[in-house]
Order: C-alpha cells, then structure tokens, then sequence
C-alpha cells in the first residue's frame, strides 16, 4: 500500500562555533532560561486535577496473571502506535523466516505433510473431500475478513458459493467442483486485492491443472493480500495516530503504570543521576545579610532534563537498563548512537591526520573528501561486537598513508617520511584509548552540540552550526540531530508530566527550600520547554 516517503530534510551550512570545551552541566547553566533557574519550589508541590498532568504510580502490590497480561497488551499497543507514529516507513511484512532456521525447517515440513495428505485424499476413489473442505472454509473466513461492514451484496455471494453445508452434501455424493470454487475464489480475490497484487492473480488464472498447487498457491497470495489489509489500515490510522497520539501514548502508558508496581523505577534512577550530576556543579550561595548559613541551590526541571536527555545519547545499553519511557524508541537510539560514534571517530582520524602532516594537504577539499570517504567505508558496522576496531585502525592508517603519499608526489612535495608513518599510525590507533586528548576533544564538542540543540527552542537554526573541529563531519551532525531532537521533543511532550511528577518527588519531598523564593510556574511547564 502506499505509504508516505517524505523525510525531514536537514542541510548544514554556517559559521563555526567557538571551541571552548565546557562540562555538560556548564553549558547546560549558561543555555537554561532564567525562569528556568528560578522556577519555583511551589510550582512542583502544586494541585493538579487533570489526570495526564498527574501521572500517578501505584503502590507495590502481588500482580495477577491478567493483570500481567494486560499490561503486556498495552505495552504492545503503545508500542505498535507510537512505531506507527514516528517511522513513516512502518508496514507489515508477510512472516518470513531465515532459510536455515529450525523453526522454517519445522514448517515447511508441516506444510508439506499437509499438502501430501490433501493429495492422496483428493486421489483416493471415490476421492475424500474432509482436508479439501476445511480449506475451503479457511479461505472462506479469510475472504469475509477483508470486506468492509458495507459490503453485504459480495458478502451474500460469498457465503452462498462457498455454503459449507452444501459442499458437505455434495462431498457425500462425490459431485464438489473444486476446480470451479477455485475459479470462483482466485475471481474474488482479484475484486478486493490491491492492484500491487494484480500479476499474482493472473498468475493464479494461469496456473496448472493441479489442484494441490492451485491451492497452495492461492493461500500464498491470500497472506500476501493479509498483508496488504493491514498496511492499509496503518497507512490510514497514522494521520490520526499523529494528531491524537501524545494523548493516546500518555494515557496507555499511565495504565500500564497504574497496573505495574515500580514501572518507572529505571526513569527515575535516569533523573536522579542527572539531578546528581547538577547538584555537584552548584555552589553554595551565602546569605545577603551575613546571617545564617548558606544553601545551595538547587538547579531547574529543564536544566534536570536537558542533562538527562544528553546522556540517553551516549547510554550504555549493556550495563544500563533504558528508562521506561524511552523503550519504544530503543531501536532508533541505538541507530543515532552508532552514526554519532562512526562519525565521531572518523572526525578524530581526520583531525590527527592534518595536525600530523600539516600545510602539504591542507586547503585541499577533494582529497579531504576522499580521506573522509575511504575512512568512512573502513570503520563501517563498527557497533557491532565482531568488529575489531584496532585491526580496522591499521588498515585506515595504511590506506590513508598510500593517498597521501599519492596526494604529495602529485604535487612534487616529498612523500611521508617511514618515522611520520609510523607516528600517523601510532596517533591513529591511540583513538581507542578513552583518555585520548583527540577523542576527548570530538566527544566534548559533540556533547555541547547536542546540548545546544536540546536545549534551544528552535534547534533547526543550532543545526547548522558546529563547533570549531567538528567541520568534517558536519553534515553527519545536521542529519543525527535532527533524528535525536525530534525523538526528544516528542518524548518530552508525551512523558513531559512523569518526569515533572519525578523531579517533584527528587527535588523537594526531602529536601529543604531554595534559598530564595523564585517566582511561580506550573507543572505543565515541564512539557512546554
């Protein structure tokens, strides 16, 4: 069915940024808006009525087996909605299994008995129709399945051709034209498949004699057209989805946590590390009138979850168990954080190169691009654990050495030196190590890219502006960015009211005032930011 293949479009251009490098808490201080760092203790212990701007979480308790199950099911209904929602590709594909699975083995062993034993009845003399009408009803239910509530005319005819207890009568007597319900089924199929599935219905009228294939043949197709069913409705449910859908993902999600004890446990560890992360960086502010003694402040809910947000980018899927409101979206960060590491290593690389060999290639933007491409190409699938990344690094110095080299003699300047190689390699493969001052410098000035984008209210424009170093890789940053800053917005919208119930919680339910009143806000603002 068709689906929409429109995408975000993100082109970069734009002055380089200043290269300072500052803390994550630092740049999330000077980025956060003044009401943001005076929002009050008031506007998190205020009364709300409306329920999805009180998320509530239920008391531990011993769980039923239905209520496992119900909260299984809408965790798959949120899930299913919100991929609807965010990935415009989402279709559903007939089941297909890997050629070499047991599972596809046991299968197709199954199918085939049963297709065996359709054969021997249906050549048996008299022949035995008992496998032949069970099929024939199958296909009949499946037909029905695909008619709108409106179509009583075909549904009339349907039932009629294919009268189970008729066929039985005639079965008894030896007189079912099967070849005619054939004809008649593979007629109907081709009234309501999509016009995609329109060669696979001629080759349906086309087929041989054998009824056995005929058979087999039209159920393939028949999946196919399920199929078909299904994408149709998801082609039409998403523009409602996509006007309905925070309230929709809210209000599942709140009935999953009303029947699940602890079902945001991971989210608030997730705030409350970045709540710690915050605090360490705040000073204590002595009293005006050197009385007292001095508090220290505390830091804002956006500041809270601008830094809470940065660190999903960089989360540590093996160790860490992924906050709850982020699980839907799994598989989509998992994809950023790879694109954002190979092209942060490949930034890196490109880095030690011009500071290693200097002004003989510099100015060059073609053979830039080349160097980014070939390094590019080497470090690909570099997330995936069979990948070693020191053995890729040798042969990205090596292959690098011979364009240079090549680059160099082109333009009568002396090839590099055997001692230049080898530190250009030493340099290379040093990235690996987590306190390299190169990787240290990309992962930092990344860092404050992102956070500049989280934490700006119209991040398009942050998007075509990078920090000083980070020039090579630059349209890589628009095209993630744009990904990450979408899911976050998204989330922030739909989960905006958990997470202000969560730093309410964190922040002042054990915890003494801020040292100073700070003007009112509501809850909601939390979302709005």
């Amino acid at each position: 069915m068709p689906l929409n293949d429109e995408r975000p479009a993100s082109t970069s251009s734009g002055e380089e940024q200043g290269s300072d490098v500052e803390s994550s808490s630092d740049r999330c201080d000077s980025m956060t808006s003044t009401s943001d760092v005076d929002c009050s203790r008031e506007s998190f212990t205020s009364n709300c009525s409306s329920k999805p701007c009180t998320p509530s979480s239920s008391p531990p308790k011993t769980l039923t087996l239905d209520e496992v199950m119900a909260s299984t099911r809408d965790l798959s209904n949120l899930s299913i909605a919100h991929e609807i929602i965010m990935n415009r590709d989402f279709h559903l594909e007939p089941d297909s299994l890997p050629q070499d699975s047991l599972w596809k083995i046991v299968r197709d062993n199954v199918h085939k008995a049963f297709w065996d034993i359709l054969a021997s009845e249906l050549n048996d003399d008299p022949p035995e129709y008992g496998e032949a009408i069970r099929l024939l009803e199958e296909i009949r239910e499946v037909l029905l399945s695909f008619l709108n509530p409106g179509a009583n005319r075909m549904r009339t005819q349907i039932t009629e051709v294919l009268n189970m207890d008729l066929i039985r009568q005639q079965a008894d007597n030896d007189a079912v034209d099967i070849q005619g319900l054939a004809s008649y089924i593979i007629t109907t199929m081709g009234k309501m498949c999509a016009p995609v599935r329109d060669e696979d219905i001629k080759k349906l009228r086309d087929s041989p004699d054998n009824v056995v294939t005929l058979f087999r043949e039209i159920f393939r197709v028949l999946d196919l057209m399920k199929a078909d069913a299904v994408n149709f409705k998801i082609y039409n449910l998403r523009p409602v989805l996509q006007r309905q859908g925070v309230e929709y993902e809210r209000a599942t999600f709140q009935s999953i946590l009303d029947k699940t004890p602890n079902a945001l446990a991971h989210t608030t560890s997730w705030i409350k590390s970045a709540i710690e992360e915050l605090s360490r960086s705040f000073i204590t502010k002595e009293p005006t009138d050197g009385q007292g003694k001095g508090q220290q402040l505390m830091p804002g809910p956006f500041q809270v979850l601008n830094v809470a947000f940065l660190r999903i980018l960089t989360w540590d899927y093996d160790k860490i168990p992924l906050p709850e409101t982020w699980m839907t979206d799994e598989t989509r960060l998992r994809e950023i954080q790879w694109q954002l590491q190979q092209s942060q290593a490949v930034n890196e690389v490109l880095l030690i190169i011009y500071s290693t060999v200097g002004g003989a290639i510099q100015g060059l933007p073609a053979l830039s691009e080349r160097l980014k491409r070939m390094i590019s190409v080497l470090l690909d699938g570099m997330h995936s654990p069979a990948f070693n990344l020191d053995d890729a690094l040798e042969s990205v110095s090596a292959q690098i050495s011979c364009e240079l080299n090549k680059s160099l003699t082109e333009r009568s300047y002396p090839a590099l030196s055997p001692a230049l190689q080898a530190t250009l390699t030493g340099q290379i493969r040093s990235i690996t190590q987590k306190d390299n001052p190169i990787r240290t410098l990309v992962e930092d000035r990344v860092q404050q890219f992102f956070m500049a984008l989280i934490c700006d209210p119209k991040p398009q424009v942050k998007l075509e502006q990078v920090p000083a170093g980070l020039t090579a890789i630059k349209p890589e940053l628009a095209s993630v960015g744009a990904k990450f800053i979408s899911l976050v917005n998204y989330n922030k919208v739909v989960y905006g009211p958990f997470y202000a119930d969560i730093i309410k919680k964190l922040m002042f339910m054990s915890s003494a005032p801020a040292a100073n009143p700070l003007q009112d806000t509501t809850q909601d603002s939390v979302t709005s930011n």
